[in-house]
């Protein structure tokens, strides 16, 4: 259903037990993240009405989202560290030239943000599944379920707002852009890494 052309190394998951502490603070912040992305798009296009509305919708979900991974650090006697550079962003906001018209920016901006959250679902999933801590691997189920809809819901903006054929082209070019930037990341103790 996700698309993605290279699935992550099922050995992810032991990088992660071992490091669980580093993956619930990258997590915060990789929710933190994508609530300022809805800030982002609803400042940056706030002539696309119905998407001002999901994205306001989606603010309110992500912030919660951190809120949930926060109060799972504390519950382990541990605070949020300081956020890190996310390589896995920085690399695939690298594809798109920038520039271009307002839509193809909002495009592009929608493109990067279904991506990112496929890939977060298919992680939760990996961790719903392989995590020996059950109660955390169904913290993961049902946020992976989150994710699988934002990615749907960030694809079909991108749908609609685009010429069809183009975009379904640009995503198809992006997927095969991240399988490439997955070979090198698959290893580190992040989200995305």
């Amino acid at each position: 259903m996700l698309g993605l052309k290279l699935p992550t190394d099922p050995r992810w998951v032991n990088i992660v037990e071992k490091n669980i502490k580093d993956i619930l603070t990258d997590h915060a912040f990789c929710e933190q993240k994508a609530a300022s992305t809805a800030i982002s798009l609803i400042v940056s296009f706030p002539e696309y009405s119905d998407l001002v509305q999901e994205m306001t919708a989606l603010v309110k979900e992500e912030i919660s989202h951190f809120k949930m991974v926060h109060d799972r650090l504390l519950e382990n006697g541990w605070i949020l560290g300081r956020d890190r550079k996310d390589d896995y962003v920085a690399k695939l906001i690298a594809f798109f030239p920038k520039g271009g018209s307002r839509t193809t920016q909002l495009v592009h901006r929608l493109l990067y943000a279904a991506l990112i959250e496929a890939r977060s679902c298919e992680r939760f999933r990996l961790l719903s599944e392989e995590l020996e801590d059950k109660d955390l691997a169904e913290f993961y189920r049902k946020l992976m379920v989150s994710e699988a809809n934002h990615y749907t819901m960030f694809l079909g903006f991108a749908r609609q707002y685009g010429d069809l054929e183009e975009v379904n082209e640009k995503w198809q070019s992006l997927l095969a852009f991240e399988a490439e930037i997955m070979k090198d990341l698959s290893v580190h103790q992040s989200i995305h890494g």
